[in-house]
């Protein structure tokens, strides 16, 4: 069997292949939550104005994951203070789950937190996203008390870097 090459480069927010990856995670994560899929006019109200101009240097770092070169999942880090950089967008489409990227793509994001000047790491998600918080937790993140709020965060984890 050949071996698969996995990437993870940094890339704006705005190109095909990262606005594709963006609008797969957002449809995953809203439509688990609804229960149903999401329209397209949800996908793009959800996208508006959703802060990720933010995940460009200094203030962020937004990658693309690749396997053999086809775009296959992305993950962001945002700036929270000078210490602390916040997990997001973290994402690898289904088909690909479970060949090896997502380890990979979370060591990545880490070494860019740290570039950014991040000793800390941490990140909010939903109960029912059991394989994020799977990952998460077998990178080293504990559960750690809220560090913020809204309406689609149900527990909060944490890391040194």
């Amino acid at each position: 069997m050949a071996r698969m090459t996995w990437t993870f480069s940094p890339e704006r927010v705005d190109t095909a292949d990262a606005t594709a990856l963006r609008r797969d995670y957002y449809a995953d994560v809203a439509g688990r939550y609804w229960k149903r899929p999401a329209t397209e006019a949800e996908l793009d109200e959800g996208l508006t104005n959703d802060g990720v101009e933010r995940l460009t240097p200094p203030t962020g770092q937004f990658l693309v994951a690749r396997l053999d070169g086809k775009p296959v999942g992305c993950g962001g880090v945002l700036m929270l203070d000078g210490e602390r950089a916040e997990l997001t967008r973290v994402f690898i489409r289904h088909a690909f789950r479970g060949a090896g990227g997502s380890g990979g793509l979370m060591r990545r994001l880490e070494e860019e937190a740290r570039g950014l000047g991040a000793r800390r790491m941490v990140l909010n998600t939903r109960l029912d996203l059991v394989e994020a918080r799977a990952l998460y937790t077998r990178h080293g993140y504990a559960e750690i008390p809220a560090y913020c709020t809204g309406p689609y965060m149900d527990i909060w984890y944490g890391k040194e870097l």
